[in-house]
């Protein structure tokens, strides 16, 4: 179990990632800012959240497809649309029906 929050390791993530201060060179010229590096940070956070409140509004959406003439409905749907996403989606029912 986990005993910190996945966000939490972002900010390090990055800062590991990125070198603040090249080994050559002035040293003006190879530092990155900071904040751009935060502003990143926030724009992942916020582009995951917003991700995430997508699928979840989603998966309330296809809970609402409960009866067997709508369930064979969404097969219908599902079976004409990119497999790739019709996978994911299929995968989003079982696991609504699964809860």
């Amino acid at each position: 179990m986990r005993l910190c929050h996945w966000t939490h390791g972002l900010i390090q993530w990055r800062l590991n990632r990125v070198k603040l201060i090249a080994q050559k060179g002035p040293a003006m010229a190879h530092r990155i800012s900071l904040s751009t590096i935060l502003a990143d940070a926030r724009d992942d956070l916020r582009s995951s959240r917003a991700s995430r409140a997508a699928r979840m509004t989603l998966v309330r959406e296809l809970a609402g497809y409960s009866t067997p003439a709508e369930q064979i409905e969404m097969d219908a749907i599902l079976d004409r649309a990119d497999p790739e996403a019709a996978d994911q989606i299929r995968h989003m029912i079982q696991r609504s029906f699964a809860a």
